[in-house]
């Protein structure tokens, strides 16, 4: 993981575990069926948490786990076309390696889930800002990396 800058921001992205995996494996993110502007809200040194409720987008098994995290590498935001009717928008990610932590894990921990029953509602918006803390939380547990992400909260 790289080093922390004052003005970083961390995300939550919600795509399906197989999507995040194509992401990962090509090293981008791609947000929201493919629109900019969640991509846009993002800058060079910002972090990306992929939460996936489901295996796949398509008939998937639920799973309601944080399956990537990965830094923002630059500023671009650009088309790829997939397909000739679908040309989405993707931006460079740095991906870190990581285990899968499933969500009911940290539920009465992270402040945008704790204490309320409807907590997957959120998720429903395809792409939301957290604060540092929750981030700390869940990086810690996707990485291992507990003592050093609970200096960096301090």
């Amino acid at each position: 993981m790289k080093m922390e800058t004052s003005n970083q921001r961390y995300w939550i992205g919600v795509v399906s575990k197989s999507h995040v995996l194509r992401g990962v494996t090509g090293g981008f993110a791609q947000l929201c069926h493919g629109k900019a502007a969640p991509l846009k809200r993002m800058r060079r040194g910002d972090w990306l948490i992929y939460y996936s409720p489901k295996t796949d987008m398509h008939g998937g098994e639920p799973l309601q786990a944080f399956t990537a995290i990965g830094q923002v590498a630059d500023d671009d935001v650009y088309e790829y076309p997939m397909s000739e009717g679908f040309v989405p928008y993707r931006r460079n990610i740095d991906y870190a390696a990581c285990t899968e932590v499933r969500i009911h894990s940290l539920l009465h921990q992270l402040s945008f889930t704790k204490g309320n029953r409807n907590w997957g509602y959120l998720f429903r918006t395809g792409h939301f800002e957290i604060d540092r803390t929750d981030f700390s939380l869940i990086s810690s547990a996707m990485t291992g990396r507990q003592k050093e992400q609970q200096a960096l909260i301090r």
